[in-house]
């Protein structure tokens, strides 16, 4: 029982304790709340007091930059005031200086108007006295105005012409003195210091053999390397009893050195059959090719020209190896340039376009065996074609005279042609109408349809034409002999008879790999 009533006791003092611990603690939050409350409405208090504050601090600000401004704008303001002011002042003045200058204009045109009435007045007085005067010389020679016109003009011109003539006869003479002394001080000064020899060019070249065993290696079995040879290069081959020589004949200089060099290397290799044969040729004309490239080169810079177009210079060296009339081509344009600059030099011209025109004027001859037309017009159409100036092109037109000399330059060249031309020796007549007889062969056989080449040899008594077989069939080939014979004897003057011989040949070839 004790126990019971301990244990109630300290029960009740549990609770007792208990809700005296939580009257405590709710005074104590009361307490806490309170002061926050307050703490809450002095801050309150004090951010209402410094927002007072602040409000007075800015709209003091304010209302000091707004005062700021205006005093600015009204300083502005004055001194706009003032600007305008003395703009309107100088507008002023200028309008009383117009106003001034404007009288004084008024003025004098009144002043211009009175004299120009006075002038006008005098004129008239002037023109009535002429008129009187005029009147009364007519009066007294008894000729109008127009007659005495007629008549002084008619006396002077009487007495002008006689003098004129007397003049231009004087001129003249002494003119044509002048310039003949001139030109030949010129041209002989110009001769003297470009003396070339002159050699006529042949047509055969002469090629040494080790021994006579070889003409038969040449020949072949029943003709056939000969024949290939011939064949190959347009040549003619001449096999006689001279001991150790072979004489290649052709008018085609270019023909005539490709074959040499090919029998040369022929000779040397000992291999000599058809095959090694076109072999050999074509090596020797990509010989002849380079070679005509190098002489073209250098004539370009013997005569001292700056530039060339390639295919130019590659027609100069064609010229190594082509004739007129004995002449070599290529020396001859070397001489005429050279005479050409000499004589520019002695009269004041430009001495690189003379001697540009006249290394090129004969240009064409590098053509002419190969295309329709003259070499003069050849030359034209290349010189154009490869962008020479029109200074260059006349003189190449014009120095056979063909068309009118446009400049200094073309006369020039036709007096350094002329003066080459005709050395001692410099052409020969026979050789020329030789070429140009077996030049026209090979052209009447080529005009044909289906020929490949065409060859003139034998010194002309003979022309052998290599055509297609696609092309030309061993019938056709009979009837194209007998109509280029035909056409051969309608068009051209020769002695004898001439040979046409129409080759058709089948090749099949094939490598074994």
């Amino acid at each position: 029982m004790p126990y019971i009533i301990g244990g109630v006791v300290a029960l009740l003092c549990a609770i007792t304790g208990f809700i005296s611990g939580s009257i405590y603690r709710r005074k104590s939050a009361e307490a806490t709340i309170g002061s926050a409350e307050d703490e809450a409405r002095r801050i309150l208090s004090d951010a209402m007091k410094n927002a007072e504050q602040k409000k007075k601090e800015v709209l003091l600000e304010a209302k000091d930059e707004i005062h700021n401004l205006r005093q600015e704008t009204e300083k502005d303001l004055r001194e706009r005031r003032s600007e305008v002011q003395r703009q309107e002042h100088r507008i002023q003045q200028k309008e009383e200086a117009l106003d001034r200058k404007t009288d004084n204009l008024e003025a004098k045109e009144e002043k211009l108007a009175a004299r120009s009435k006075e002038i006008d007045a005098r004129i008239e007085e002037c023109d009535r006295i002429k008129q009187s005067q005029m009147d009364l010389l007519e009066k007294i020679s008894g000729f109008t105005k127009e007659q005495a016109k007629s008549h002084l003009l008619t006396m002077l011109d009487d007495e002008l012409t006689h003098e004129k003539a007397v003049k231009i006869l004087e001129f003249e003479q002494q003119t044509k003195d002048d310039a003949d002394r001139i030109a030949k001080d010129i041209l002989g000064h110009a001769i003297q210091r470009c003396a070339a020899d002159h050699s006529s060019e042949i047509t055969v070249s002469v090629v040494a053999l080790p021994n006579d065993e070889m003409k038969g290696r040449i020949i072949g079995r029943e003709g056939r390397n000969i024949r290939a040879l011939e064949t190959a290069t347009g040549v003619d081959l001449i096999i006689d009893d001279t001991p150790e020589t072979i004489i290649v004949s052709s008018f085609d200089p270019v023909r005539r050195e490709i074959a040499r060099l090919a029998l040369e290397k022929l000779i040397l290799d000992g291999r000599i059959h058809p095959g090694r044969i076109e072999e050999t040729v074509a090596k020797a004309t990509a010989e002849v090719e380079a070679t005509i490239k190098q002489e073209g080169e250098r004539a370009m810079i013997e005569a001292g020209i700056p530039s060339l177009n390639p295919e130019i210079i590659r027609l100069l060296g064609k010229l190594r190896y082509r004739t007129s009339y004995g002449q070599n081509v290529l020396k001859h344009s070397m001489e005429v340039c050279h005479l050409s600059g000499l004589i520019a030099s002695e009269m004041g011209a430009d001495i690189t376009t003379a001697k540009r025109a006249g290394l090129l004027h004969d240009i064409g001859k590098a053509l002419d065996h190969e295309q329709e037309g003259s070499h003069i017009q050849l030359g034209v159409e290349a010189a154009k074609k490869y962008r020479e100036n029109d200074i260059i092109v006349n003189a190449i037109h014009a120095h056979h005279g063909d068309v009118e000399a446009k400049s200094i330059i073309a006369f020039i060249v036709q007096a350094a042609d002329a003066i080459s031309a005709a050395r001692p020796g410099a052409r020969r007549e026979n050789i020329e109408n030789y070429i140009k007889r077996l030049e026209k062969l090979e052209e009447i056989a080529n005009s044909f349809n289906g020929v490949e080449t065409s060859f003139a040899i034998q010194a002309g008594r003979e022309v052998r034409i290599v055509v297609k077989p696609e092309a030309v069939s061993d019938d056709q080939m009979v009837l194209m002999s007998h109509q280029i014979a035909q056409r051969i004897e309608n068009e051209l003057e020769y002695p004898g008879q001439i040979k046409v011989n129409v080759i058709r040949e089948s090749r099949a070839i094939d490598y074994a790999k």
